[in-house]
């Protein structure tokens, strides 16, 4: 890494709420964000509906957002702000986008992946080679694939709950880790794994802005380390039944810092 003294950033992300608060912190930061945002439908009322004969995932899903609204509030990306630059495509058409069409956005000295779809090609030939970063929810090497943080609570591991900040790399979630950023914000577990996001977002953004992530080495993941590793499908209706019948306790077991690489709480 270098440090940049005009700092522009490209963020490869999505446009929930999450995501645009994410866009709102990172152009505080750089003199130009350009953004590349995959859009799905921003009424949670579609999606919720999409779920009608699945009772718990819909139950589930009005959680988490519910939980995000609380920790986000509702962020919208201002059209004033003159610094951001955004790219809107449709969720999954990320890989359909030449490096030609894309070439604005990428010309950046740090390149962020947060919520889009899974990156592969060309694209992911040149990020990787401009050591772009990637945040992923979830705690690894012990928990990768998809829906960490719930699976950690599933397994009642809340200490596993969090995000790790990695370099991106051609294996899903498995580039070397560069820290891990959790959370001490114990209510519930939806806001508890959401405000795990918001530690995330701003750990990168101090991080980037004091220079400091720039001198940290890399750790490369060991796999033997491995809990879980999950797939979409694995997220079903009978499994989501279980875990709300779970007694999981979010103190039960401290944080230990010794599975941690250099935490951001």
């Amino acid at each position: 890494f270098k440090k940049y003294e005009l700092m522009k950033i490209t963020l490869i992300t999505s446009n929930k709420i999450r995501h645009n608060y994410l866009i709102n912190l990172l152009s505080t930061i750089s003199d130009k964000l350009f953004v590349v945002q995959e859009c799905s439908a921003i009424f949670q009322e579609k999606k919720f509906k999409n779920y009608s004969k699945s009772t718990n995932i819909k139950k589930y899903f009005k959680n988490v957002y519910d939980a995000e609204t609380k920790i986000f509030t509702d962020s919208h990306v201002s059209s004033s702000n003159k610094n951001i630059k955004i790219l809107p495509i449709n969720f999954g058409d990320l890989n359909n986008c030449s490096l030609e069409l894309l070439t604005e956005f990428l010309k950046s000295d740090v390149y962020i992946i947060f919520g889009s779809s899974y990156i592969k090609g060309k694209l992911l030939d040149f990020l990787v080679q401009q050591t772009a970063i990637n945040i992923h929810m979830g705690v690894s090497p012990y928990y990768r694939g998809a829906d960490c943080n719930f699976w950690a609570l599933y397994d009642n591991n809340p200490h596993l709950v969090g995000a790790t900040i990695h370099l991106l790399s051609k294996g899903l979630d498995s580039g070397p880790i560069l820290y891990h950023a959790m959370s001490n914000l114990k209510n519930n577990h939806f806001e508890y794994t959401m405000s795990t996001v918001k530690a995330a977002f701003y750990s990168i953004t101090e991080r980037i802005k004091d220079s400091s992530i720039f001198k940290i080495y890399p750790a490369i993941q060991d796999e033997n380390k491995e809990i879980r590793y999950t797939r979409k499908n694995e997220f079903s209706e009978e499994i989501v039944k279980k875990y709300f019948k779970k007694d999981i306790n979010l103190n039960k077991k401290k944080f230990d810092y010794s599975l941690l690489k250099e935490p951001f709480f």
